[in-house]
């Protein structure tokens, strides 16, 4: 067995396996390979699938595909050395196809622009189908019984401001001669494609729409503004709002992200999308305020942005009553825990 009894992760990882538990029989000596395992939502799954491995001895093995396993040797070492789970180098788009069967499969990649470079449209949908596309031949290859696509609710485009929540059937935000709506189409068509796999070669395709999580791993870089202002308190600075704090948001903790994923991918049914995320909504500045209350003293909260008279606030939330009623699945850690427990990590690691 691997040694886990420094992990800090421990007792989310507990959490969980009591909420997966039932499911791992499915990996049971079996092999998986996962594209985009070394992100925020890839480090998750490569956790929380050691521990069960190791807690429930499944003697199972993960193929890792990475630009760069490298790097990722000194952001999660634990990781990168444990037995179960190995790396194979490559890009998305050209990899080498490693030999043998492979169970189950998770396409995760995301677009990564070259250092210094803003993305260029054409360059994200050629890399984001040929990539999927290489990953579904693959599957074909591998005899892959059940695939999970890690989807977006990027998929929506923006929603109008009078819809409260966004459920799976919601169509009508995309105007597809807008060449600034890429983004959304080519997820679009990267879950076209899978389906369309699925059809022709028979194996199962399962997909998640991925809203706003909150945790560990999450990056600092800019992109998440709860991530933005974690960084905020954890460096002692006033918690900064570049916009008005108006927008609504809702934030779902990584454990439970986890869960609803590996649930997707033994339990969800083909060629029906999930959303994934949580329901509870929080403005932007609400959030700020919980996130700068945790320090002692509480931060300061300056808020940059000006708000315009007549613009309502745009919102962002799922509707996830599919996954509620079709897999039993469930917010469980909220977001005030949540933040906590993503502080509290931080404070943790060298």
């Amino acid at each position: 067995m691997n040694d886990f009894s420094k992990n800090p992760l421990a007792e989310d990882l507990h959490h969980i396996l009591i909420n997966t538990r039932e499911l791992w029989e499915g990996l049971r000596d079996q092999r998986i390979f996962i594209t985009g395992g070394t992100g925020f939502i890839g480090c998750w799954l490569l956790e929380s699938f050691a521990w069960a491995n190791d807690q429930l001895n499944l003697n199972a093995s993960a193929l890792v595909l990475s630009r760069s396993p490298e790097a990722f040797e000194k952001k999660a070492p634990h990781l990168y050395h444990n037995t179960a789970i190995q790396f194979l180098k490559g890009n998305v788009q050209d990899f080498d196809y490693p030999e043998g069967q492979f169970s189950h499969l998770i396409h995760g990649a995301v677009y990564q622009s070259p250092t210094g470079t803003t993305d260029n449209p054409l360059c994200v949908v050629n890399e984001m189908l040929q990539g999927t596309k290489r990953v579904l031949e693959f599957c074909i290859k591998a005899r892959v019984r059940k695939a999970l696509m890690i989807s977006t609710g990027a998929v929506y485009g923006p929603p109008p401001f009078s819809l409260e929540k966004i459920h799976e059937s919601f169509l009508e935000s995309i105007d597809p001669s807008v060449p600034s709506s890429a983004y959304h189409h080519v997820r679009r068509m990267m879950e076209l494609l899978g389906l369309l796999y699925e059809v022709q070669h028979g194996f199962e395709v399962k997909i998640a729409r991925c809203f706003s999580f909150v945790g560990p791993y999450l990056p600092f870089n800019g992109r998440f503004a709860i991530g933005d202002f974690i960084g905020d308190v954890l460096s002692g600075n006033t918690v900064a709002i570049k916009g008005n704090g108006k927008p609504i948001r809702s934030y779902l903790y990584a454990a439970d992200l986890a869960i609803w994923l590996w649930t997707i991918l033994f339990k969800g049914n083909s060629r029906r999308p999930y959303n994934v995320g949580s329901e509870i909504p929080t403005t932007i500045l609400e959030l700020a305020g919980k996130i700068a209350g945790e320090s002692d003293p509480p931060l300061n909260v300056h808020v940059s942005g000006k708000s315009l008279a007549g613009v309502a606030s745009d919102r962002y939330l799922p509707d996830t009553t599919r996954a509620q009623t079709e897999l039993g699945l469930n917010q469980l850690i909220n977001l005030e825990s949540a933040i906590r427990k993503t502080l509290n990590w931080h404070k943790l690691m060298p």
